[in-house]
Parts: C-alpha cells; sequence; structure tokens
C-alpha cells in the first residue's frame, strides 16, 4: 500500500515542477531540492513491490514504517508549499495598491516564507529520504520491471456452470428438497438460509438451486436480489420489483414499492434469494417480509449470510451450515483452473506442488479459484514454488479465512491496478 502514498506525493512534487515552475525558481535552490526528492522517490518506488513482500521481516517493516512517516511529512511541506506561493501570488497583487511600508513589510515576510519552505525541503526532509533509500541498498530487494496492463472485470449473476462446481452436491439437493417437497407446502415465508464463512460456496450453492430445473417448474415467479451491507430497503425493494416485472420501478418512496411488491406477488408462488445478508436489526428486515406474506403458501425466500446471528433474526425456519471442500474436492477445483490448456507433461510436472498449494485454500472454494487463476499464467515451477513459499502465509494478520491467497493476488497486480486497488478499497461494499 505504500506504493500508492509515494505515487501521490510524485504527482504533487510534478505538479508544483510544471505547473508552478516560475514560482518555484524565486524560492533560491527549492527546484534543485525537488528534482533530489523526486529521484529518490522514483528509486524507493522501483523497490516497493518487493518490500511489501517482505514486511513480516522486522527490519524491513521498520524501513516502511521510516519511509510512510517522511512520506506524510512531505505530503504536509507540499501543502505549505502550494499556500505560500499562493501568497506570494496575493502579496505581488497588493503590492500595488499598498503604501511602500507596508508593501515592504509584506515582502520581508514572503522572504521569511521562502526560507522556511527551503529549510523544510531541503534542510530536514530531503535528508531523512536520503538516509532511507541508502538504507534500502541493505536488503537487497530486487527492482520492479514488470510491464503494466489493465485486466477484465467479471460481473456475477445467478447464471451458473454446473461443469464448474466442486462438491455442494447433498446440500444443493437437500435445499431443493425443502423447497420442493410436502414439508414446503406450509405457511407463506418459510426462510431457508445457507450459513458459513466467507468464500465457502454459499453464493454458488444458491445459483445451482435457483437454476435447478425442478425448481423453475415448481415456482411461477423467481427474483434474485444481491443485499449485501447496508442494507438499503429502497434499493433492495427496486430490485425486487424489478425482479418480478422486468422493468425498472419509477416509485422512490418505500410505502409506494412496498405495495407495489404485494401486488405482483399476491396469489403467486415464487421463490426469492436474498445473496449476502448482513442485517441484524429486525426492523429492517420486517416490513419487507410483511409485503411477501401475500404469495401462495408454498413460496419460499433463501438466503446467503456468513453470521447465524443474522438468520436468526430475519425468522429463519431451516439452517443450511456449509461446510468446506474435502482435500480432494479443493484440489479438483484448484487444478481445473491452474492446469488448463497444459500438456499432461506439465501437470504431471507440477502435481505435487499443486496438492501443497491446494492444501493452502483450507476447503475454501473461492481461494481454490482465486489460487487456481493467479497460477494459470505461470509457465515454470519456480514460480510454483514462489507462491508456496511465500512469507504472506506466515502473517499472521493474514491466517484467517482465505486473505492470504487474496493477498497473493493483490501482490500479482501491477503497480498502477494495485493503487487503483487501494483506491476501490475507500467505498462501501457493492457500492
Amino acid at each position: 500500500m505504500a506504493d500508492a502514498l509515494v505515487y501521490a506525493i510524485m504527482e504533487q512534487l510534478v505538479s508544483i515542477t510544471l505547473k508552478q515552475a516560475e514560482k518555484v525558481r524565486l524560492v533560491v535552490g527549492v527546484d534543485k531540492q525537488v528534482e533530489k526528492l523526486t529521484s529518490n522517490l522514483q528509486a524507493i518506488q522501483g523497490v516497493l513491490e518487493d518490500v511489501e513482500r517482505q514486511v513480516n521481516e522486522a527490519s524491513v517493516a521498520q524501513w516502511l514504517g521510516k519511509l510512510k512517516d517522511v512520506s506524510y511529512e512531505i505530503d504536509d511541506v507540499l501543502d505549505e508549499w502550494n499556500t505560500s506561493i499562493l501568497k506570494l501570488q496575493i502579496v505581488g497583487d497588493d503590492r500595488v495598491a499598498k503604501p511602500k511600508w507596508k508593501a515592504c513589510c509584506l515582502w520581508c515576510n514572503c522572504i521569511c516564507n521562502r526560507f522556511n519552505i527551503h529549510l523544510g525541503v531541503g534542510c530536514y526532509i530531503s535528508k531523512r529520504l536520503d538516509d532511507i533509500n541508502n538504507e534500502k541498498s541493505n536488503f537487497n530487494f530486487n527492482v520492479s520491471t514488470s510491464v503494466e496492463h489493465v485486466g477484465e472485470w467479471n460481473i456475477s449473476a445467478s447464471v451458473i456452470d454446473k461443469s464448474e462446481v466442486s462438491g455442494s452436491g447433498k446440500e444443493v439437493e437437500k435445499i431443493v428438497g425443502m423447497l420442493l417437497g410436502k414439508s414446503s407446502e406450509g405457511p407463506p415465508l418459510h426462510i431457508i438460509s445457507i450459513i458459513g464463512m466467507g468464500g465457502v460456496g454459499k453464493t454458488t450453492v444458491a445459483q445451482l438451486v435457483y437454476n435447478d430445473q425442478r425448481v423453475e417448474a415448481h415456482f411461477e415467479k423467481k427474483i434474485w436480489v444481491c443485499v449485501s451491507d447496508p442494507f438499503d430497503e429502497i434499493r433492495i425493494a427496486k430490485a425486487i420489483l424489478e425482479g418480478l416485472e422486468r422493468s425498472v420501478p419509477n416509485l422512490n418512496e418505500l410505502e409506494s414499492l412496498l405495495q407495489a411488491i404485494r401486488d405482483s406477488v399476491g396469489g403467486k408462488k415464487f421463490l426469492m434469494v436474498l445473496d449476502d445478508v448482513w442485517t441484524e436489526k429486525p426492523t429492517s428486515f420486517e416490513q419487507l417480509k410483511n409485503s411477501l406474506k401475500c404469495g401462495l403458501p408454498g413460496s419460499r425466500i433463501l438466503v446467503t449470510t456468513r453470521k447465524e446471528k443474522v438468520a436468526r433474526i430475519i425468522g429463519t425456519t431451516d439452517m443450511i451450515p456449509l461446510k468446506q471442500l474435502t482435500d480432494k474436492e479443493c484440489l479438483s477445483l484448484f487444478t481445473r483452473i491452474a492446469f488448463f490448456g497444459r500438456s499432461e507433461e506439465e501437470c504431471e510436472y507440477l502435481k505435487d506442488i499443486s496438492e501443497e498449494i491446494s492444501s493452502k485454500c483450507m476447503g475454501l472454494p473461492l481461494a481454490a479459484k482465486v489460487l487456481g487463476g493467479l497460477l494459470c499464467d505461470k509457465t515454470t515451477r519456480p514460480e510454483w514454488e514462489s507462491v508456496l513459499r511465500s512469507e504472506v502465509w506466515e502473517l499472521e494478520e493474514v491466517s484467517e479465512d482465505m486473505f492470504a491467497p487474496l493477498l497473493l493476488s493483490y501482490y500479482d497486480l501491477s503497480a498502477k491496478m494495485r493503487r487503483c486497488f487501494s483506491y476501490c478499497a475507500i467505498f462501501p461494499k457493492d457500492y
């Protein structure tokens, strides 16, 4: 993440040297200090990709901490610099209209400002950055030479290719049985919740159930809605109504939307999937649930959530806890992606190491897919061993769930894409 910080500061330096070139030259020697700062930052930026892979080493973490500290200080000084430049411009305009003695005082203040800027940038921060740049030679970091590229993003939907799914067959059959069997002919709004940790395959199971031919024939209406966090009642109501009517409703008030939902599901047997539910407030779900009670008996709501508490709050009738894949299932999913397009000889050559890497996925389908995608274009065994032996696996902060495989994919992004990823992380989920 430090790469994004250094990049932002370099942009400021470039802006000052290009857009404020004439004013910068007024402050004696500062243009040379800017050039020196830029040179040091460029040298440091070249090794940051390798630095972030070694952050669990105490000495590297300390060096990175120093870099972040001085980067923030440079950022503060550049803000002051821009302010002082604007003051110089204002004073220059005011000198024409003010008496000579006032203009002289103001000009003296300007000289002081210039002197302070010179000291702030040239004497203190520049020296600290020099030291940090020199220290990097103690670690033998690799200089990045990767070519920048922009990847394509996939948009998820309820549609799924069954041939690409491993495991989960028992859970799918169990849920389909709950939807179609005699037990499904009870009161309306029988809620079934699929519960499990992130990446375990809850959405995949819901997709398989949703697209099952027996389910297709059983329900008159089917609606798929991604809920996520926060629980936005108006957005969710609009999504439900759009799924029912296949058109975007021209309504903005919750009351009007809920009434339209009641009219649409009235007298019909429906299946509604609410994917990725997080809300723990009973009142958030209550109004929506009431608007759905006019459907025919046998109507169902299928929910996916990470928390059992959420399932209880929304009034779940049946809970389906989803377990991780077996070692065999996880390896099958991983190799299907990682070995795609390879010859039998290549697959056999990488078989033993693929088993070791697959075991690190902890039975999580998403982790297996992420790692498989990461390695599918790695052509040499040393590249695979680099992922297997990566120190990322040992970090305490990434030991939970599947964060380590995802962090490996983050490091595999280009520098520009990592900055884009960091920027996008500012926004709420499903923004």
